[in-house]
């Protein structure tokens, strides 16, 4: 993982679009929203009591049929991912989607409504700068059963190529590739979706695309068509008459661009891999790509993600001057030797607090904590913690002399690695929400060694002494 110089983005105002869904055929209402700095993605039901939201996270991936569907805790959304791409695709960071219904309106079947509307309501920079997952590592995963793979390789910038062969003659072998999310609006957004005449006629005969239409659809016609399914067709579509042109397309649809559909793939691809949570530097190669393959790969680059976050350790540079040295720790912090647990403040903003202890062996608590085999306390690392992020809260009042801070909970406390003699612990504390009424919501890393040795969320208060 790494932090970029470029900043987060949101959206300068709410925006609405109307439309049916796809499979469903209801009418939905779909509004982007501007969300704060971390939020990532994530969709809102807001025709279902309570509102619940759903993050758009791969493990909540629970089917790929006819596109990537999301369930948590019984709420579902969905065919997300042309929504998705849209908002990778303009580089945005942190929306909130709001629906009336199950999935989106399903527009044209592609991303340029949502793309249009994005751009309308305006993109604004945020002040946190933007996480990234810089590939330095071939990560591939293949479905056995289909021979569908995807595979990413470091690369400079995010770039995807899909190679897409449905063994038909109407649709042959296909290629895309997008050099530059910059060239997402012009090269992909208008990029519909598309089926062949024999998974209609299935879809069709389930129930299935309610939503759907030959304005939102491509239809390659693989197969002869009789007299009664041409009928059929006319009838679930509404038109008087239909046909087949000489591309193989049916009605007089006109394709955008002759690969069209590996360009929809390309799309359906980036919005999948949106799924991740964070934005990707590396090339991503995608042959013979669908939601199923797609969203495990996004599975498995998540938790490859995830293990990084937690082992990625900040480098600091140890010899600069400190920003608190002790004697200007004390003057904030209430606690005294041998109970104050911390050396140096490195950094300091309204957000975050890097702190720093070096242990040694006449640490008092070495007496009796396994002498024979020192380990410092794991209860007094979240300590030490605790007094990093007191530095972050206490700095929000202008005498923190006058004042302490208390423990209200303590969370999802986690111990990776012992700490011992001789170590130099970094503290790494940042405000999960702001801070409300003196009440401080923090995440919280201790290091050492290039690794990740304790993490937990901590809630504390600050109150006026007595």
């Amino acid at each position: 993982m790494s932090n970029t110089t470029t900043k987060q983005r949101t959206i300068a105002k709410e925006i609405t679009l109307k439309g049916v869904g796809l499979h469903t055929g209801e009418n939905v209402t779909l509004r982007f929203v501007p969300a704060p700095e971390n939020f990532g993605y994530a969709f809102k039901r807001v025709d279902l009591e309570g509102e619940p939201i759903i993050e758009a996270d791969a493990n909540y991936v629970v089917n790929t049929q006819r596109g990537t569907n999301l369930e948590k805790r019984g709420v579902k959304i969905q065919t997300s991912e042309h929504v998705l791409a849209a908002l990778v695709g303009l580089e945005i960071d942190n929306v909130l989607i709001e629906l009336n219904a199950p999935e989106p309106p399903i527009m044209d079947g592609s991303s340029k409504f949502f793309v249009e509307a994005l751009e309308e309501a305006g993109i604004v920079e945020q002040n946190a700068l933007r996480d990234e997952f810089i590939v330095k590592d071939v990560i591939s995963y293949k479905d056995e059963e289909t021979g569908s793979e995807i595979t990413i390789i470091p690369s400079e910038t995010y770039q995807v190529t899909t190679m897409v062969d449905f063994g038909t003659k109407v649709l042959g072998t296909q290629n895309a590739t997008l050099e530059s999310l910059s060239e997402f609006k012009s090269e992909i957004a208008d990029a519909r979706t598309f089926s062949f005449l024999h998974e209609l006629e299935m879809l069709l005969e389930n129930g299935l695309i309610k939503g759907g239409d030959l304005n939102n659809a491509i239809v390659y016609v693989d197969k002869e068509i009789s007299d009664s399914t041409m009928k059929k067709l006319e009838k679930a579509f509404n038109k008087k008459k239909l046909s087949v042109k000489p591309n193989g397309i049916l009605d007089n649809l006109t394709l955008h661009q002759p690969n069209e559909a590996a360009r929809h793939k390309l799309l359906d691809v980036i919005g999948d891999l949106a799924l991740t949570g964070t934005r990707i530097r590396g090339k991503v190669i995608a042959n013979k790509p669908g939601h199923f393959v797609n969203t495990q790969f996004a599975k498995k680059l998540s938790k490859i993600i995830k293990m990084e976050k937690r082992n990625h350790v900040p480098q600091y540079d140890l010899n600069k001057p400190p920003l608190m040295d002790i004697h200007q720790i004390m003057d904030m912090l209430p606690h005294r030797p041998p109970f104050l647990l911390i050396d140096r403040i490195l950094e300091l903003s309204d957000e975050h607090v890097v702190g720093m202890k070096n242990v040694t062996m006449n640490e008092p608590f070495f007496v009796g904590h396994f002498p024979g085999a020192p380990v410092m306390p794991g209860v007094l690392q979240v300590e030490a913690m605790a007094q990093t992020g007191g530095i972050l809260v206490l700095s929000t009042v202008p005498d923190p002399e006058n004042y302490l801070t208390l423990f209200m909970k303590i969370d999802n406390v986690k111990f990776k690695q012992k700490v011992l003699p001789g170590d130099t612990l970094i503290f790494h504390c940042s405000l999960i929400t702001p801070i409300r009424r003196g009440i401080c919501h923090m995440q919280a890393y201790a290091y050492a060694n290039g690794k990740l040795v304790c993490e937990a969320e901590m809630m504390a208060q600050i109150v006026k002494k007595k």
